[in-house]
């Protein structure tokens, strides 16, 4: 196989026990050899999943068993944060001090690190409240928010987070918002059939969307948004076939508007049979 160099650094922060389109983009994240993954967390999840009690611990507990499964051991400690949204206050949890740990810890090379969240920004906030001197040290990749409406669901969930980590001036942002993540569609027939024929992490997914609890009112259809994975485009893959929109400031931000959804698919399934 064509050696495949490190690119960038990255903390995954998701709410593992929500939608289980963010267990496909943290299996991605974990087979991409352009990426070196420093740290894990997990995030509470919206109510439509239920009771949210417990959900940030069991999403890290869904975390770990993949990786497990993908024999990935050493990736496979995931912190998990509280199961309440942003307070304004400090308050102590395992993601957050995970989040600013790995920020702190630095490195001797010049490869970037990247703070991907496809969830609510609960984590991401606790730790910039705790240290806000980080800000200028990582760069946030944020599936979320909406140009049009901000009931979007990762912003919904926990808007207040949302918004002191967006208004954050020292902070560099690269987001994925409603608009664009969901661009990124297979079909249902596309997703059984390939996570069903590429071996145990496929099946292990394939058990998750199979299984996964939502309301009654929530009905399938025949396209599965995989939104989460969205950016990998900035992490394992590259962004030449995507288009975005920046700002002149410092640090700049960076809206994506078109996402190259057979690069990233064809990407997933092709390491994932590979690494199988």
């Amino acid at each position: 196989m064509i050696n495949v160099e490190p690119r960038c650094r990255i903390i995954l922060d998701n709410d593992w026990a929500g939608d289980p389109d963010g267990l496909i983009g943290l299996a991605h994240h974990a087979l991409s050899p352009a990426n070196r993954i420093i740290a894990i967390t997990s995030s509470l999840t919206n109510p439509m999943f239920g009771p949210p009690e417990g959900m940030a611990q069991a999403g890290a507990g869904l975390a770990e068993d993949l990786l497990r499964v993908l024999k990935l051991p050493e990736l496979a400690t995931v912190h998990a944060g509280p199961d309440t949204s942003f307070t304004g206050q400090r308050r102590d949890n395992a993601a957050a001090r995970a989040i600013i740990g790995a920020v702190k810890a630095g490195t001797s090379d010049d490869i970037p690190l990247i703070l991907v969240c496809a969830g609510p920004l609960t984590n991401v906030a606790d730790a910039l409240l705790v240290e806000p001197e980080i800000a200028a040290l990582f760069r946030l990749a944020w599936v979320g928010g909406s140009a049009a409406n901000e009931d979007e669901y990762n912003y919904y969930t926990d808007p207040a987070a949302a918004r002191f980590v967006l208004d954050n001036q020292q902070l560099g942002v690269w987001q994925f918002p409603l608009e664009t993540y969901r661009q990124l569609v297979i079909s249902v027939a596309e997703l059984d059939y390939s996570l069903k024929t590429a071996g145990p992490g496929g099946a292990w997914l394939w058990e998750r969307f199979n299984t996964v609890q939502v309301p009654d009112f929530v009905k399938f259809g025949p396209l599965w948004c995989l939104g989460d994975s969205a950016p990998l485009v900035v992490t394992g893959l590259d962004d030449v076939t995507c288009t975005f929109e920046e700002t002149d400031s410092l640090p700049s931000r960076r809206t994506y508007t078109g996402v190259d959804s057979r690069l990233i698919i064809g990407d997933f399934f092709a390491r994932l049979r590979l690494h199988n």
